[in-house]
């Protein structure tokens, strides 16, 4: 902590506050914890020991991640893919509300119920904009701000924040973890230059000069990448430097162009993935839809489509 400290500039150092960051992490590792602690005494739940050893296990990771042997996390990573592989992350009990109950409740709080998720928005931008904290602080920022909301708009007890967010993890289980865990992968991938792999590889494909083909593939090839990766940022970099660069940039496409249309074309591919677990299966576990791909099949004819408009628009565009 105090290495970290020291590498940041003084002018700079009111806005990266390790400190902060490290205090929000812990939160958010105490709030695993006690999830696993629940999962601990719902003894009713045939599966309820492997779903506490996971979530515990999660939130030792993100409180004490770095100040023990990095070894150490990656075998406790590597038990929890075992537990998750194993199907051993059940929902345990939780207390539901009846249909009757969220009705009423609606009723009651009407519209001001977006009124916590536009201050997640402001507050952070506006905390982040003006420099008072970093763009990461500041979406923790402004969860405080949300919470102290939610909790004057619904007159809820405080505890509500620990059991409602318990149920939400329980919903949506291993796939909370994605996010992180794909970001770390997209690095690696370009690290172990994958790019160049792929790039190998579409140069069989690609005709020179076929530049509509090139365009098919990269947008494709962005939205696929996403699929798998389940993250637009990560299958950009791999992608980009396999098939943007070598086989539109470097044949006159205009970079501006490529880009932009790039990142968005792998945002289709978001829009048809589990594995983009923030975006589809927890709004699904939010809704309580029917399905947990509910919205993966409504949102895929779009898909589709804005995959074509994407093709059209990068070749009458970037050349």
């Amino acid at each position: 902590m105090v290495q970290a400290l020291t590498l940041v500039p003084a002018e700079v150092s009111a806005v990266y506050n390790p400190i902060l960051q490290e205090i929000f992490y812990c939160i958010i590792g105490l709030v695993f914890i006690a999830n696993g602690v629940k999962a601990f005494k719902d003894t009713s739940t045939a599966k309820h020991t492997t779903t506490g050893i996971f979530w515990c296990i999660m939130g030792f990771s993100f409180i004490a991640g770095p100040y023990v042997p990095s070894a150490l996390i990656g075998f406790l990573l590597v038990a929890c893919a075992v537990i998750t592989a194993i199907g051993g992350v059940v929902e345990t009990k939780n207390v539901v509300p009846t249909r009757e109950e969220t009705r009423a409740n609606a009723d009651k709080i009407g519209y001001k119920v977006f009124i916590p998720a536009l201050i997640l928005a402001l507050v952070s931008v506006l905390f982040a904009s003006v420099g008072i904290v970093s763009g990461n602080n500041a979406i923790g920022v402004s969860a405080v701000f949300g919470v102290i909301a939610v909790l004057a708009i619904t007159k809820a007890p405080a505890k509500s924040v620990i059991t409602e967010g318990n149920r939400l993890l329980d919903n949506m289980g291993a796939v909370a973890f994605l996010p992180q865990l794909l970001s770390a992968l997209g690095a690696l991938f370009t690290a172990a230059g994958v790019g160049t792999v792929i790039s190998s590889f579409v140069a069989g494909l690609v005709p020179e000069g076929a530049h509509f083909i090139a365009c098919a593939v990269y947008c494709i090839g962005m939205a696929l990448f996403t699929m798998i990766m389940g993250n637009g940022f990560a299958a950009f970099s791999v992608i980009t430097v396999g098939v943007g660069i070598p086989f539109l940039i470097n044949q006159g496409a205009n970079p501006a162009v490529v880009g932009a249309l790039g990142l968005t074309a792998g945002y289709c591919g978001t829009l048809l993935t589990p594995m983009a677990a923030n975006f589809n299966i927890m709004p699904a576990a939010l809704l309580e839809t029917k399905g947990k791909y509910s919205i993966i099949k409504a949102q895929a004819p779009i898909a589709v489509i804005m995959m074509i408009v994407h093709i059209l628009l990068m070749y009458f565009w970037a050349f």
